[in-house]
Parts: structure tokens; sequence; C-alpha cells
């Protein structure tokens, strides 16, 4: 008898019953499009001065704008929920897109509202900002004013928007639709499976390394399959950004995303420099991770090994108790938060076909609710996983009644929470085990994250830098983004992969490359692995008493930047390079801890 997975699919039907064809989804789509139809052609007619007459008008355009990309955005993270769900839910892929068409016509709006901002002096904006109606909000709109004077006229940035919709966000969707397409047999204890690339990718974490070798053999030959195809939308959507981005005036491919990311490049160099220092010390810990695998080289493929046998298989069930009570541990209120989330079924887990690769959280505003989406297949990283998107929807549920543009933080603050719920899983579970070699395993968890903080990830930020200088020349052929990756590889791994233990498809095959309304979607991970982990530090210093201060911080990542956030609720100065010395230091104690271990 099969067992019962109910459990791990999520509940979409409280939100639209029906699917993608829902009558009540598409009454609600229906009734967002109409209310922009009319919010566009409200604004239109809008005089574009501020003065006593106007300002009211002024104001009521200011909360519809943030109502209807509240209502847009919710049908759109319904949409994308279905076609995750089942790549085949192609009406649902035509709503997304549907969806993406209507940000495109609010763009009127915002630009109306960017003219206005534009036009008047600052003693006048400041006054309209402090608005009671919208000062919740003033962050939001102060940085739009700020933005706008770094763009191209209004009117431009609004065809620019119209042009991505139709064109640019489509090469995503197209990527999201291939990588989901894509299958492959594989077979293990001989028997052979149809498995996506997800699926293939979990194989990654077996203790078995010929099946792990197996899988990624697999994984890149499937990849090999389509590569002619992702170059074209890789070349594609990066030629649309620097098209973009010279029209902005903008130089450097970096400028936007540091822009999205509320930081400055001085932080983010700071915190590369740190990482790069220690590099030598993260190669001795793979040095004795390969003694304890015994293993004579260390390839892609063993990033995620597991030390020999003593990797523990989680139910989905022991999964969530075991992350509801160590996160509990540290607040009750997060605790609760989470079971609740996995109560009512905000989590779809099931291993099966047809999903999309990957997993994330996303936002359901209208029902101020979330949804995570991941493949539970039973190891130590899918637990992770969970504790991770859990602490994305509890970030959210934080600000759930701060206004919806006041819930906006950037990608970098995003990976926070969803970090520190890890930090506090793994340090409370290490804390538990008793036998050496499952404390090994732990630590091995521990050590292996700030690998790949350090490593896989820095990887990543260098092929994008790189990428992007030779595109400024012209298209990149499908050889040289191979070539260009492997040195990426080359220079964040140091002398650790083995000559012939790169990953040359790494680029086709991670899907944050093609990931079109997030430029650079790597650096994000990296410094909120090290913020969090500056964060855990305070907490494990002041003990439960922090958690207010905590939930404090979160509640200011929709409304600071990161240098901001970081001087208010930690006292550091994060472009300095001592808060990243000292972070990345914290992480090394970690992979010390294992290395000790691992001699005896």
């Amino acid at each position: 008898m099969a067992a019962d997975t109910s459990k791990m699919r999520w509940d979409m039907e409280s939100i639209f019953p029906g699917g993608s064809d829902s009558a009540e989804f598409e009454k609600f789509r229906e009734g967002v499009a109409a209310k922009i139809k009319a919010a566009v052609k409200e604004a239109e007619g809008l005089p574009r001065e501020l003065n006593d007459k106007t300002t009211g008008k002024w104001i009521d355009t200011f909360l519809a704008l943030q109502d209807l990309k509240l209502r847009r955005g919710h049908a759109e993270s319904f949409a994308y929920c279905l076609a995750s769900q089942d790549v085949t839910d192609d009406k649902a892929m035509v709503i997304v897109d549907d969806m993406m068409t209507l940000e495109a016509e609010l763009e009127a709006i915002r630009s109306a509202i960017e003219e206005l901002a534009l036009a008047v002096d600052d003693e006048a904006w400041s006054k309209l900002v402090a608005n009671p109606k919208i000062k919740g909000a003033a962050f939001y709109w102060n940085e739009l004013r700020r933005k706008a004077r770094l763009q191209m006229e209004p009117k431009m940035e609004k065809l620019a928007t119209e042009l991505a919709t139709n064109g640019y966000h489509g090469w995503n969707m197209l990527y999201a639709r291939l990588s989901g397409d894509l299958k492959t047999e594989f077979e293990e204890d001989g028997k052979t499976e149809t498995l996506s690339m997800g699926q293939l990718s979990n194989k990654f974490s077996s203790p078995d390394r010929k099946i792990r070798k197996s899988a990624f053999e697999k994984l890149e030959s499937t990849w090999k399959t389509i590569e002619p195809l992702v170059a074209m939308e890789l070349n594609s959507q990066a030629g649309f950004r620097l098209s973009l981005y010279k029209a902005r005036g903008w130089d450097s491919p970096l400028f936007e995303p540091l822009l999205m990311g509320r930081v400055k490049q001085e932080t983010i160099e700071a915190m590369w420099d740190a990482i790069a220092a220690v590099q030598p010390r993260i190669a001795e810990y793979i040095n004795a991770k390969k003694k304890v695998l015994g293993i004579d080289s260390f390839k892609w493929y063993d990033q995620t090994a597991p030390l020999g046998n003593v990797e523990k298989i989680y139910t989905y069930d022991e999964a969530c108790d075991f992350v509801v009570k160590h996160l509990s541990s540290f607040s009750g209120d997060l605790g609760e938060f989470a079971r609740m989330a996995i109560n009512k079924r905000w989590i779809e887990a099931e291993d099966r076909a047809g999903k999309r690769a990957g997993g994330y959280c996303t936002g359901l505003g209208v029902v101020k609710q979330s949804r995570i989406f991941m493949t539970f297949s039973g190891n130590y990283e899918e637990m992770m996983t969970l504790a991770h998107e859990l602490g994305h929807a509890y970030h959210s549920w934080v600000l759930r009644d701060r206004d919806y543009f006041g819930r906006f933080y950037s990608m970098l603050l995003a990976e926070t929470a969803s970090t520190f719920n890890e930090k506090l899983v793994t340090d409370a579970a290490l804390s538990e085990v008793k036998d050496d070699k499952e404390k090994l395993s732990l630590l091995d968890k521990m050590a292996q994250d700030h690998f790949t903080m350090f490593c896989n990830i820095r990887a990543r930020y260098l092929f994008d830098c790189a990428f992007y200088e030779e595109r400024k020349k012209g298209t990149v052929p499908k050889e040289r983004l191979n070539e260009i990756m492997v040195e990426a590889q080359k220079k964040a791994f140091g002398n650790i992969l083995s000559d012939d233990g790169y990953h040359p498809i790494f680029w086709a095959s991670k899907l944050h490359f093609s990931e079109t309304s997030v430029p650079f979607y790597n650096y994000p991970y990296t410094f909120g692995h090290l913020f969090a982990g500056g964060i855990y530090s305070r907490a494990k210093q002041e003990g439960p008493a922090f958690a207010e201060k905590y939930r404090a911080l979160l509640m200011d990542t929709g409304s600071m930047t990161c240098e901001e956030v970081a001087a208010k609720h930690l006292g550091v100065d994060l472009s300095s390079g001592e808060f990243w010395n000292d972070a990345v230091g914290r992480s090394i104690e970690d992979v010390d801890k294992f290395i000790e271990l691992a001699k005896k």
C-alpha cells in the first residue's frame, strides 16, 4: 500500500478552488485588470503639479499603485505555484504571462508618480510622503524618486518595461519550461526511474560515490541536449540588460543588482576579500573530508557527499518536528509560525515527477500567506531547505501588517531569516549528538555550508562578472560559456577540485543564471549567510531575550538599506573589512572543529 503523501502537497484550493481553471481565480484576475485600466486612465488625467487641490488625488494614486501591485502579485504567485507543481499546466503559464503584462500596464501609474517626483522640490516631496496615508511606505517612495533620477525619462522606462514583459522575461519563462520538461532515465539498485533534473540533483547527496558520479554524468549529458537553447536564452536576456543599462548611463552590470540590493559596492568587495583570504583554510577542510571519505580527488559531485552511511534519513513528519523543535528553542513565536505553516499545508514537498526543479518561497499578499515549494526525499539537506524556506515565510509573516510597499526587502536581507533558521536547526541538533560519527556528519554539514558560500557561490559571482564583460562585445558561444565557468570555478575553488572535477555546463543547469527578475542572483546568499551568522552570534550571547530584537530587525528590512539595518540593530559598519573578517572567522571555527574531530 502506497504511503499517504497528501500532507506533503500544498493547499492551493483555499486560495482559489479549481487551479488554473478556477472561476473564482478568473473573476479575481478580471477584477484586477479592470481596476488597473481605470487607475491608468485616472493617472493619465492627473495634473502634473502638487498643490492643495491635487495632493489628495496624488495620494489616491500612490495608494492605487500599491493596492494593484499587491493584487497583481497575488495572482502571479498563485499561477506560478500551479505551473511549478505541474510543468505541463500550460494554462497556468499563460496566466503568469498575462500577469506580467498587467505589471507593464501598471508602469503608466508608476511613471506618473516618477514624473511628479522629478518635478517637485525636496520640501514638497518630503511633505507628501509624510502624509499619514502613505508614510508607512515612505522609504519605498523616496527610493522610487532616487531611482527615477538614475534612469531614463519615465515614458522611456515604461516602454522598456513593456518590451521586457513581451520579450526579456519570456526568456526566463522559456527556461523554466525547458528545465521542467527535462527528464532522463536513471538506474539505481537495478531499478530504472524517470527523473526530473531536481530529483537527479538530489542524488548528489547519496553516500554512494558511484551513484553521485552516475547522476552527475546523466545531469551533464541531459543538459547538453538543450545547451544551445539555454545559451541563446542566457545571451538574449543579458543582451537586453546591457542595452538598457547603456541607455540609462549605467557603466557596470553590477549597478542594478547593487541598487536592488540596497547595498554599497564597498560592502560586497569587503565581503569577497575576507572570503578569498581564507580559501586555504577551506582547502584544509576538503582535504580532511577526502580522508574520511577515502577518496584521492574531489569532484563537483562530491560537494554534498555525506560521510559514509551515518546520514540519517528523515520522514517528512520527522523533519517537520525536528525543525519546529529547534526553531522554538530560540523563539516561541518562530516555532509556532512554523508549525502553523506545516499544519495548514503551505508547503509543497512531495517527491514526484512533473514538478519544476529547485525550491522557493512566494507570498500571497492578499491573504497574507506564503507558499513553499521544494522536493523532499528524506536527506538532511532537504530538511535544511525546509528550515530555510520557513525562514523566508516567517520574514514575510513578521511584515504582513505593514503597508505592502513597506514589506519590500532587498535580496540580500531576504536571506537573513532563512539562513538564521538553518543555523538554529544545525547548531541545536549538534548539541544533542552523542555519537562521534554522527557529530562529525553534522559538523561536515556546517563546514559544507561555508564551503558552498565561499566557493560555489563565489564561482557563480565570478562567472557573471566575466560573462557580462564578454557579452558587451557580442554573443558568447556555448563553448566559451563552458570555458568561463571553469575559469570561475578554478579561481573560486583554488586547488580543491581535481582537473577533471569541474562542472562546465553549470551556467545552464543552475536556474539562478536565467532569472530575469534578479540580476547577479548569487552573492545575496553569501551575504545572507555571513550576515545571519553575525545575528546568530549575537543571539547566542544574549539568549532568548534576543528574539524580540531579532523580530525588530526583520521589521526594518523593508525600510532601510543593508548598512542602515546593520548599524541600527548590530552596531556595525558593513562597508568595513572588520565585520566580514569576524563573520568569516566564526565560519572557520566550524571548519576547524570538523578537522579536529576528523583526525580522530
